[in-house]
Order: C-alpha cells, then structure tokens, then sequence
C-alpha cells in the first residue's frame, strides 16, 4: 500500500501535519512535490505530498484518499526549502510550500498563452564586450565554483558603480548554460531593472524567463511552466524567484545584494539571500552577491572578488557635501549651490537626478494659528500632503480625506505644509528650470504595470531633462547623459531608530552618487545634509566602502549587533488593547523560561497604532540562533493555541531588517 503524507494548505498556525492519506491504483503517478486535492475534516483542501511511505501508523481502513492530482507539481527539493524556509523563520509547512507552488496550483488544464512581453530600456549589443582583467578574474572564481573547484559558501562581487558586474552576471550565466546547468538572477525589484532585462533579452533570448508579482496569475504561470520543463533556463525577478523551478540549477546571483527589499515583509518573513545560500548549497551551485555598497554581514562572512574601476576607465565623481545648517532659508528645500549646478545642467543640455526620500507634497499640515496637525485616525502618524490629488493620505493604512482649505477647529486659513516631498519638488524644479522636462519616479506616479519602465524610458529618450523620486532613482540605472546628481535631506534615515541607519544612509547616498558621470562629459554629486560629519555620509562622499565598514563592523562589534549577534523580533497585534497586553506578557514569560541563557529579551515594548490595531513587540539578542529559532517558533505556537487570546495576531521576524 503507498502512503502519501501531504500538508495541507490551510492558514491555521496550530496545524500540525502532515497527514497519511492511501494512495489509489490510478494515483501511482503521485510523487512528492505532486498537489492533490484531499478530505480534510468537512471540507476539501489543497495539499503537497512532503513524502511517500509504504505504511502508516494507522490502520488502512482510517485513511482517506486523495480525491484527485492536480496540474504540475514542484522539484522535491523546491518541496525540502519550502518546509525549511517554515522552520527557519518560525512560519507553517502551509506558508513555506505556498512560496514554491505555481501561481493558482489547484487549476488542473491549462489555453497555451502567448509569449509574455518585458518591458526593458535602452540598447543592448547582443555580443559580449570585451571585459577587463578584473572581470575576467571575477568569471573564472565563479566557474570554477560552479564546476565545484572552489570549495565557497558565496563570492562577495564588490564593485564600484559602472565597474561592470552585469557583464560578470551574464558571463558567469552563459559558462552555466554551456554546462547544461541553469542560473537565477535576483534583483531588488524587477521594475526598477528594465536595463537589466533589456541586457539579458539581448543575450539569451528566449532561454530566459521573469518571475515578478505586476504578471498576471496566467503570464506568471506560463513564466514558470516554461522553467519548469526546460524551455526556459534562466530566471530573473525579484525575491520570490529565488524558488523558481530552474532545472539542474547552478548559479544564483543576488543583484545590489544590500538592498533591503530581499527580506519578505508578510509570513512567512524570510530573507532570500539567506534562501538563496541554501539553494545553492542543497544543489551545489554557485552564489554571487553583487554590490557597490556591501552589507557588514556579507563584508565580514564572504570572500571578496574586487572590480575598484569603471569600465569606461572614468574617475567617480567628486562629491560636494552642503551643510544645510548654513543655508538661506529663501532657496527652500534645495541649497543655493544645488540650484546653479541644475541650471547649468539646463544650460549645458545635460540630465540631472535629485532624490528625497519621501513622496507626497509634504510630511504634514498644521494649523499656524491654533497648532491643530492632522493626523490618521487609524494610525499614530501623520497625513502627507499630496496636492495634486487634493488629499491628505496615509502611508500606512491608505486612508485619505480631503486636503482642507482652512482649520476646522479654528477656522484660520494659514495652514503651513511643512518639509518637503518628491510632488513638490516636480513642480519647484519644472518652474525654475523651465523648458527642460522634469520626469518623477516614485510609487505614487509608478504604481501600474509597466509604469517604472516607461518613466525611464522617456527621461532615456529625452535630448535633456531631471529625473527627481525616492530611492527607486538610485537603483542600477546607467544614464551616460546624467552629469548631476543632487541628494536632499541625506541624513533622514540616520534619524530612524534602527542600528542599520548607517548603512542604509551610506548605501543611498553612495548608489545615488554612482549615477552620475558615466558619459564623456563627466560628472558631479551634491550632498545636502545637517550631518556632513556623519561617518555613513562622510565616507559616501569619497566612495569609500573599505573605510565605511571598517568603522561599522567595529561599532556592532561593540554593541553586540549582526553580524556579531542574531536577531529575532516579535510582533503582536490587536484590537483589544487588553487583551494584547495580556498575550504580550504571556509570550515575555515564555521566552524568558526557554530561551537559551546568553540571549537578551526585551519589550514587550509598545509600537505606534497601525490599521486601528494596537502593537506590542518584543527582541531577542541571540548568539545560538538555531535555539533561539525553536525557543520562539514553541512559544508562539502554545500562545497561538490559547483560545482566551483570540484576536491576537501574532508576527515573528527573523533576522529583521
């Protein structure tokens, strides 16, 4: 008699699974990864079979049978991740074999789709160019970990902006194919990369595929079909591709691997970098990690393949740092100096980029006369002013209402829009700079399909023009005709209350800067900030990465953060103030009586309302992470299982970011 133990895909934590169901005669095609629709109580769930057994432990006649096969199922060792992902970030086998499913896997026939068209910019030559020495060297490392030479856990790819670690990418995945092995490339996020695409369409045509959430349910899953029976054998997307079902996988890359947006916000949180390690290691492949701005982690656990020069044998930029404590108040949110370097790229018939850091047309609204600040009513924070929407927004919740025209507790008229955003900022540099166009990029302007890739082509297409947006303006784009960047407000994120703003405040400012100068006429970078000592600032403003980390990996060292420590956070969420009181205390003595005895437990700590939830987080500090996994994966199950804590949600983030 052939068992089959299958998960079923439900949502309930304290699940626990897998279950024994008897195999039919016409079922002996069933194998694991295989999905089937089972009995399971008094309904009908989908399931994966995590395995086959040839008894059980119970007798025949208790055990149901599948009531069909269904579709394309998964490789077993995309079934081994899923389930380790679930243990590895205190999640459920149902949450981690989601992640490796085909899009709608309970469709059992699927009408042939048309190929799925991806949007790129820019020109790209077909034939390789010829790469410098450095880059060469760079290759052969990763060869020789892909013919399982070097005996590597991952190759740290460190370059300085336009150094050339594309053209490693694509070299590294061409040997892979000439070895019937396949490769996945991983960006941060797939619309902020149409360059990329363009480049890898060029070069590999059709052996190629991408995996992002912006397809629809169908051209996603006409995507992964195409991976998983070989028509395809190369993978580029965001995070979620790191599943993808490549056959005989021999390479993984992780793109701009400092990037923030690798770790998953929702359950199951994991980080596909840390995934992406251990894909390569269950397959033998070879992981590369790609950046400019390293992370500590990655600086101090890796070893290094160097490229310290652009390929176009230019110098970086120099960058300016401008102190906005001295400014005039009468230029507004830009600096006198920032306002001449943009009109001489006007005059000059150049482009420029200026980035903030925040969308909308100002952080908040006040009342001048009674002081009354417009706040959410869901949340504990601030509307952003969005102008020409005519509307008050929230970032958290969306919730909108409409942008007043006086004070509705004092009737005044003098509302002040303080500080500045992304909105305002267009129209400012579309008034002064006229008739050069202005192009924004943030998510407000680049929510629909396609949209990123369109807002870059045009300003690519323009004879001259101003790229201003968020962060997104400082991702792997190559503009050769950009001569200025301009980065405002630069030390914000140095104000957060979180031991990685120093890194995240060096990696933006030190990508933004590497946009500029890559054409013949050269380049510059301004940098307005309040903190121009600031160590982040600072060494950006000499593209110096050694010198950043070095003064960074010494501080955490000190303080007993990552890499040096390991992380762990909780998060609960309620309704019922009380009553997530009560769960948050329950979950404190738990940890405190199972956590292993060199781990620092603090909180719960009260976080800002969120949604109309209350929030309560607590934060492990751990050196045995494998116990401390466990010591919190048993705790949020017992408390998951309270039924007196009902309407407590209950969030675990490992490694949070």
């Amino acid at each position: 008699m052939a068992i089959a133990k299958v998960e079923p895909l439900t949502t309930a934590r304290a699940l626990r699974g897998p279950f024994d169901y008897r195999l039919p005669a016409e079922m002996a095609g069933v194998e694991v990864g295989s999905v089937v629709r089972v009995p399971f109580g008094r309904r009908r769930e989908l399931g994966v079979v995590v395995e086959l057994a040839e008894r059980s432990e119970l007798p025949p006649e208790r055990l149901a049978e599948p009531l069909e096969a269904l579709g394309t199922g998964v490789p077993a060792e995309l079934v081994r991740l899923g389930l380790w992902v679930a243990r590895e970030y205190c999640s459920t086998p149902s949450r981690g074999l989601r992640l490796v499913l085909p899009p709608n896997p309970g469709v059992r026939k699927r009408r042939p789709r048309p190929p799925v068209e991806h949007a790129g910019v820019g020109a790209a030559e077909a034939g390789p160019p010829q790469l410098l020495d450095e880059q060469v060297r760079a290759v052969a490392r990763i060869v020789a970990a892909i013919d399982g030479e070097a005996e590597t856990d991952g190759l740290l790819l460190h370059g300085v902006t336009g150094s050339g670690k594309t053209e490693v990418y694509l070299a590294a995945v061409e040997a892979a194919l000439e070895r019937g092995r396949g490769a996945i490339v991983l960006v941060p996020e797939i619309g902020l990369a149409p360059q990329a695409v363009a480049r890898f369409r060029a070069r590999l045509g059709d052996r190629f595929a991408v995996l992002h959430s912006a397809l629809t349910a169908g051209e996603r899953y006409e995507e992964w079909r195409r991976l998983r029976s070989g028509e395809a054998n190369v993978c580029v997307g965001p995070r979620s591709a790191v599943f993808a079902p490549v056959r005989e996988l021999g390479l993984i890359v992780i793109d701009e691997e400092h990037d923030p947006s690798y770790k998953q916000e929702g359950d199951p949180r994991y980080d596909a970098r840390a995934v992406a390690r251990r894909r390569a290691a269950e397959c033998g492949a070879a992981l590369v990690a790609g950046t400019a701005t390293p992370r500590p982690e990655s600086w101090l656990e890796l070893p290094r393949a160097e490229l310290p020069r652009r390929v176009d044998g230019r110098r970086m930029p120099p960058v300016e740092l401008l102190d906005m404590r001295e400014a005039d108040p009468r230029s507004g949110p830009l600096h006198a100096e920032t306002w001449g370097r943009l009109e001489a790229v006007r005059e000059a018939g150049a482009k420029a980029i200026v980035m903030v850091n925040r969308r909308g047309f100002a952080p908040w609204l006040t009342c001048r006369s009674c002081g009354r600040h417009w706040g959410c009513p869901n949340c504990d924070v601030s509307l952003i002013v969005h102008r020409g929407a005519g509307r008050l927004v929230c970032h958290h919740c969306a919730h909108a209402e409409p942008l007043p025209r006086a004070c509705s507790e004092c009737g005044s008229t003098t509302l002040s829009r303080a500080g500045a955003g992304t909105e305002q900022l267009e129209a400012l540099l579309a008034q002064r700079l006229a008739p050069m166009p202005v192009f924004r990029l943030d998510s407000d302007v680049a929510a629909g399909r396609g949209e990123h890739a369109r807002i870059l082509a045009a300003f690519d297409a323009a004879a001259s023009g101003v790229l201003v947006g968020t962060q997104m303006v400082a991702k792997g784009h190559d503009f050769p005709e950009v001569t200025l960047s301009a980065i405002l407000d630069a030390d914000a994120t140095l104000r957060f209350p979180d031991f990685r703003a120093g890194e995240r405040t060096f990696a933006m400012v030190a990508q933004l800067a590497g946009r500029s100068g890559r054409g013949a006429a050269g380049g510059e970078v301004v940098v307005q900030t309040l903190a121009p000592e600031a160590p982040s600032i600072a060494h950006a403003a000499r593209h110096d990465s050694a010198g950043f980390l070095a003064v960074e990996l010494e501080r955490r060292r000190a303080l007993r953060y990552p890499p040096f420590s390991h992380l762990a956070r909780v998060v609960l969420k309620s309704e019922d103030e009380g009553r997530l009181q009560t769960a948050a205390s329950k979950l404190a003595s738990l940890l405190a009586d199972t956590l292993p005895a060199d781990t620092d437990l603090l909180g719960p700590a009260p976080m800002f309302r969120v949604r109309n939830r209350h929030r309560r987080r607590l934060l492990t500090k751990a050196t045995d992470r494998e116990a401390t996994v466990a010591a919190i994966g048993a705790a949020v199950e017992r408390l998951a299982a309270d039924r007196t804590l009902r309407g407590v949600a209950i969030g675990v983030d490992i490694d949070p970011q």
